[in-house]
């Protein structure tokens, strides 16, 4: 079954309904109904895989249930990168284990940013960039994007999942992609915004606000002057987060706010257009290519996948030629909501709370720096919203104060942080259960970043 589609009417709101308006048991159907050939295509192809299958006593052939594709070993990222490493080694080829193509049917070859070390490499053949381009399409195709659209990518483009990917998905819907990127600076960023009239950005939330607070500067306009009407959230966190959506939408004059996921791969969502104040979470668009679990993070078991469920996302890949991921535990934890949205819009949806990687322990408490980013934020104008979490060591464990280098607001005084601290402290322990030591610093003294922004740095020693 060819579950992609060609481009719809304008006035039709979905890019695929086939597909994505299925219901939950439709698409777990037509999942296993792939499944099977996809384990199998696995297995015979990947000297990766069958050494995983081997080492754990299984074949393909003895997944007849979920339960048993659930027995299967997991895959992360470490093992991802060792098995690049002993194809480098071993045959002189990084994708020699994993890839399961022939090398003259891989067209394009992607990779992870590599913020957490080396990075990961997708490989592709053309029919993977097909799906590829359907789910993009998807996205934003139900956010409003229609042919004739002009939107500006202002994400690293140089190697990273959602670069090229991210740009050829935009062509195929048939909307203009502007592919700036932001390895040439904020400025260029902002030329091309004034010369080419996106309606639509694509960028990091934390860039997304850099922009608002440098436009001014280079164009001798606020940023709410620029015509953006939606802005994409992608690389980090905040995208769902209301305080940061609100500061995002007035800093754009109004602007629609979606936060999304999914770059050179199967797995993708996208949320919908609704209030910067709220937010349904992340709608998951691409069931027919990836299957998606829940495990907890610490014990590696199953969750089941129901409303308010929490875990650690693991993908499975469908129909997918070049490297399928099987059972890939990428770290990511989510809250899943699988009880019908309010809006009607169809999927299952999701919000990502942080990374299990990111996690860091405060006197017994699990806390992730994307939940205190969130709860800064609720504080701006007085806060900018820009801080580091100062670690005198590698966590996870922080032997308590945890410090946070964290910039003012304008025009708040010295004789005022002490007040701010302590309002900040009081939220911070009755939402996360943590108390926090605080570096103020004055606003624009930390570095904006244009990629992901890392949140946690380590003290300098001396």
């Amino acid at each position: 079954m060819n579950s992609l589609a060609k481009r719809p009417p304008n006035d039709q709101s979905l890019w695929n309904p086939g597909i994505e308006t299925l219901s939950a048991e439709a698409m777990r159907e037509l999942q296993w109904q792939r499944l099977a050939p996809q384990l199998r295509y696995d297995y015979e192809r990947s000297p990766f895989y069958r050494e995983k299958f081997d080492a754990a006593g299984m074949m393909p052939d003895d997944v007849r249930s979920w339960e048993d594709f659930a027995a299967l070993p997991l895959m992360t990222k470490d093992e991802h990168r060792g098995a690049q490493e002993r194809g480098l080694a071993e045959h002189g080829d990084p994708l020699a284990l994993i890839n399961c193509a022939p090398k003259d049917e891989v067209v394009r070859i992607n990779a992870t940013s590599g913020t957490t070390g080396m990075p990961t490499l997708y490989a592709l053949t053309q029919a993977d960039v097909d799906v590829v381009n359907e789910m993009h399409a998807r996205k934003y195709w139900r956010c409003g994007i229609r042919p004739g659209d002009v939107m500006i990518q202002a994400l690293s483009l140089s190697m990273f999942t959602g670069g090229l990917p991210l740009s050829q998905g935009i062509m195929h819907l048939g909307a203009a992609c502007v592919p700036v990127g932001i390895e040439g600076g904020t400025k260029r960023v902002l030329d091309f915004v004034k010369l080419t009239r996106p309606s639509a950005m694509i960028a990091t939330p934390s860039f997304g606000q850099h922009l608002i607070e440098e436009c001014r500067k280079h164009t001798g306009e606020p940023a709410a002057a620029l015509g953006i009407t939606r802005f994409f959230c992608a690389g980090e966190p905040g995208g769902g987060d209301p305080a940061v959506r609100v500061a995002l939408s007035e800093g754009f004059g109004g602007a629609a706010i979606f936060d999304h996921t999914g770059g050179g791969h199967a797995f993708h969502a996208i949320s919908r257009e609704e209030p910067a104040s709220e937010f349904s979470g992340m709608y998951f668009v691409s069931g027919d290519h990836c299957i998606l679990e829940l495990i907890d993070p610490e014990m590696r078991t199953s969750i089941a996948l129901a409303d308010g469920a929490v875990g650690e996302l693991v993908w499975t890949f469908l129909e997918w030629n070049g490297g399928p991921f099987l059972r890939y535990a990428m770290g990511d934890i989510a809250e899943v909501f699988t009880s019908p949205c309010a809006s009607g819009t169809p999927g299952m949806r999701f919000r990502i709370i942080g990374r299990a990687d990111d996690m860091l322990i405060v006197k017994g408490v699990n806390v992730y720096p994307a939940a205190i980013q969130n709860a800064i934020f609720a504080f701006r104008p007085e806060v900018t919203g820009v801080f580091r979490i100062v670690l005198p060591a590698p966590g996870p464990k922080v032997t308590p104060p945890l410090l946070l280098r964290i910039e003012h607001g304008d025009g708040v005084g010295a004789d005022d942080l002490d007040g701010l601290g302590a309002r900040i402290n009081d939220h911070l322990r009755e939402t996360l259960r943590i108390s926090v030591a605080f570096e103020w610093l004055a606003p624009g003294s930390l570095p904006r970043e244009a990629h992901k922004t890392r949140l946690v740095e380590l003290a300098e020693a001396g």
